[in-house]
This record gives structure tokens, C-alpha cells and sequence, in this order.
């Protein structure tokens, strides 16, 4: 989606974000340091997704990916009809790790696959990074849309 998000915006009048890798600036803006992203499959994951959203290849990026592990692949790349929730998560957890190890710079671990929010806070647990996703997006942007009154110190 990520793809479209220029023209979407363009044509309506209310905050749009396509995709998860929206964050991307922010993030690095943020920690200053390598944005990790672990994605479904890396090869489909383009110069031109990162054009569209206006990332800058000035953004140091590591990308790992998911389409090598055997139940992500299967229950969610082939769509088998059922997935073993436990083991997509060690899988996920994995790459993290992986790509955490090769890339000791990582600041933050974006999961761009809608597919893994479920597996946050495995990850965070395990890589000890922040960890942001599509649902982190989502709560940012509608947070900024609905203020609730104050009621903290002051």
C-alpha cells in the first residue's frame, strides 16, 4: 500500500497512512540509529516503497524477513488455512534476534507485515528495542485525533 500513499493523501481531506513503513523518519528521528525492519518477504519490499513514503536513503535500514521460516511461509505466504501461533512467534523472535545481531546499531525494530503485531512484545522481550508496527501507527495517529482531557500532575 505503501505504493499509493501520495495519491490517496492527495485526494481526501483526512490523515492517511497506508503503510506501516510511514514510521520509518520517526523512528529514526527518534533513536538516531539503524531502523530494522522485518518484513514477509524482503524481495518485494522495493526502493519504490520507500520513495513513495519520502524515506530518505540517507535513513540507515537493515530488512529481515519472514519468508525462510517454515510455519510463517506456510500458513501465511502459501495460505495453508491454519497457523500455529506459538511457533510463528519463536520464528518471528528469530529474525529479530538475527537481525539484531548482525546490525548491533539498530535503534528500533519496525514489524511491517500486518501479520506481526501479535508478536511485539516476544520481540521487545527478547531484543530488548522498541518495537513499533502498524498498530503503534494507528494508536499514534488516533491519539493526535481524540485528546481526552487532562488529568495528569502539573
Amino acid at each position: 500500500m505503501a505504493l499509493f500513499q501520495r495519491e490517496v493523501a492527495a485526494a481526501v481531506r483526512v490523515p492517511v497512512f497506508l503503510s506501516s513503513l510511514s514510521q520509518i523518519p520517526f523512528l529514526h528521528a527518534i533513536t538516531r540509529r539503524r531502523v530494522g525492519i522485518i518484513t514477509a518477504d524482503a524481495d518485494a519490499l522495493t526502493p519504490g516503497h520507500f520513495d513513495a513514503l519520502g524515506i530518505s536513503a540517507d535513513i540507515p535500514l537493515a530488512v529481515g524477513d519472514m519468508k525462510a521460516q517454515k510455519e510463517f511461509r506456510e500458513a501465511i505466504l502459501e495460505e495453508r488455512g491454519t497457523l500455529d501461533s506459538s511457533l510463528i512467534e519463536q520464528e518471528v523472535v528469530e529474525v529479530a534476534i538475527d537481525l539484531a545481531r548482525q546490525y548491533p546499531d539498530i535503534g528500533a525494530l519496525l514489524l511491517e507485515c500486518s501479520d506481526l503485531p501479535p508478536y511485539a512484545h516476544a520481540v521487545q522481550a527478547h531484543t530488548r528495542l522498541p518495537v513499533f508496527d502498524f498498530i503503534t501507527m494507528i494508536r499514534y495517529v488516533a491519539s493526535s485525533l481524540l485528546h481526552r482531557p487532562y488529568d495528569g500532575f502539573m
